[in-house]
């Protein structure tokens, strides 16, 4: 078995693994330990080359940039227990429950707010799925249009910095992280307006599946729901700002600034009176798994790319 057919069946094999439900990380590292027998049977590859992997593999736990990693996803996990996404869904589900629609738009909206704040797909999906479904489907959405619009909002947080796949990519590319950043705002909010623009064409076309709010609900003086705006939204705007904001003046590294988030995150909860023993518990355990994740998939990675 020669060189040029053994890349091919191995990059095969990796698919194969992953679509049959294993996880990506193993996946990756397992097929490339076989092929490396297979090759090594075959005389193309020599056992010498697996020396390399260590090495390999200190040098990404090593990596300075990729501690921003757990510290993005503790903001994420610590806005989210803080019920953050809920009470953003209610008030901007309010504001724009008067028309069809207002609330996939209003979806749209804290999911991308949720994937600036958290830049965790995972927690956003988890989020925006557990609070907007049911209230989605209680005032009349259609369950096609409710998951669609649910799903499409929680994958934001691929996108719109500080995602936690553009800190990862940044690192494997060898480019600046907060270059990366800049690049993917403009595409990301754009996404989301796509989305929205999309979800108010829907219940333009089909008033049933997206109606408007009921009339007892949106009974609420437009100056208090203004400022109950303001406040829900400032906390969240500011922290994001801070944390984008000191990468992109060149104030903070990507690794500084998660933990300024972090710290952030923690007086927002405190702030609300919802910082607790038992959020925290779970916020660092959340962190602790989401972490090893991503370095399971670098790992994994790091040696199928060596093969």
């Amino acid at each position: 078995m020669g060189a040029d057919l053994l890349a091919p069946l191995m990059f095969a094999g990796a698919l194969l693994l992953i679509f049959s439900g294993y996880p990506v990380a193993f996946a990756l590292g397992g097929t490339a330990l076989l092929f490396a027998a297979i090759g090594e049977q075959a005389g193309v590859l020599s056992w010498g080359l697996l020396q390399a992997l260590p090495s390999r593999i200190f040098g990404v736990m090593s990596n300075f940039i990729l501690l921003a990693v757990p510290f993005f996803i503790f903001m994420g996990t610590m806005l989210e227990k803080s019920r953050l996404a809920e009470d953003l869904l209610t008030t901007i589900g309010q504001l724009f429950g008067v028309v069809r629609g207002g609330l996939a738009v209003a979806v749209v909206f804290v999911g991308a707010l949720l994937a600036a704040a958290t830049g965790v797909v995972g927690a956003s999906v988890v989020a925006m799925g557990l609070i907007s479904m049911p209230v989605m489907l209680r005032y009349g959405y259609s369950e096609e249009l409710s998951s669609g619009v649910i799903t499409a909002a929680g994958t934001l947080g691929q996108i719109i910095p500080p995602s936690i796949v553009l800190i990862v990519l940044a690192d494997q590319l060898g480019i600046s992280v907060g270059d990366l950043f800049i690049g993917a705002l403009v595409p990301g909010v754009a996404l989301a307006s796509l989305y929205a623009l999309y979800a108010s064409g829907m219940a333009f076309i089909w008033p049933d599946a997206a109606p408007a709010l009921p009339e007892e609900t949106r009974d609420i003086p437009v100056g208090r729901l203004l400022r109950r705006v303001l406040l829900v939204m400032l906390p969240p705007l500011v922290l994001i700002l801070l944390v984008l904001g000191s990468i992109f003046a060149g104030l903070a590294t990507p690794t500084e600034a998660g933990a300024l988030g972090a710290v952030g995150a923690i007086a927002l909860a405190a702030a609300n009176g919802r910082l607790t023993m038992e959020a925290l518990r779970e916020t660092m355990d959340e962190t602790m798994r989401l972490t090893s994740m991503v370095m399971f998939l670098l790992v994994g990675s790091t040696a199928f790319s060596l093969i």
